[in-house]
């Protein structure tokens, strides 16, 4: 059987943190869907907060301490990542995108991501496609057609809660491993965060 390694970055700050548990569930869904196809995988999570003291002194710097090279090359060196960013002030947080400048240039040219977020209102949920999918792009990354926004209620009971986050979860997972495994991408369906283009996301916000 073979394997595949997952680097699972989290860019919450709390303990716990929402973007922590979206992560979780992000990587069970994964390798749920990788294990329908008799594929096993190693995952490695990382909380960039342990991090952000060497990423900070490698923005000054430009030299990754021994703990940051080692997530760095980790990262480098993945099959597929899962990323997953608190939202402030509309868009990815500073830790988030500081590790990712950090990053050789080109280094993710090519690499399957899945992009996540959470935030304190389904409203938030446009930073992915304006602001982290934006990013990935110009990493020359792939990413999923599919991301996942995890609101407060998402946490909750009933169909407006979990249940609805794990279907857009193993939706966007089944896409991540797609790319991964280099099979076409299929339509799975509605009810996760849509790529949309520009005009479509100023209308949809009033303006």
């Amino acid at each position: 059987m073979s394997e595949r390694k997952i680097v699972v970055i989290s860019a919450g700050l709390g303990v716990p943190s929402s973007s922590r548990m979206l992560a979780d569930r992000l990587a069970a869904s994964t390798a749920d869907q990788f294990r329908l196809q008799g594929v096993e995988t190693e995952i490695q999570l990382v909380e960039l907060r342990d991090y952000a003291v060497d990423i900070a002194n490698n923005m000054v710097t430009g030299y990754a301490g021994p703990k940051l090279d080692e997530v760095l090359k980790a990262t480098v060196a993945a099959d597929a990542l899962i990323v997953v960013t608190p939202v402030f002030s509309a868009s990815y947080s500073g830790l988030f995108k500081s590790f990712f400048d950090v990053v050789e240039p080109r280094a993710l040219a090519g690499k399957p991501v899945l992009m996540g977020a959470a935030g304190g209102s389904a409203r938030h949920s446009l930073a992915l496609d304006y602001a982290v999918r934006p990013l990935f792009s110009y990493l020359r990354a792939r990413t999923v057609q599919t991301t996942v926004f995890a609101a407060p209620e998402d946490w909750g009971a009933g169909e407006a809660g979990t249940g609805g986050l794990s279907e857009r979860s193993d939706r966007a997972a089944a896409e991540l491993v797609d790319l991964v495994q280099g099979a076409p991408v299929t339509e799975r369906g509605r009810g996760g965060v849509e790529s949309k283009s520009f005009e479509e996301i100023l209308a949809s916000v009033g303006h």
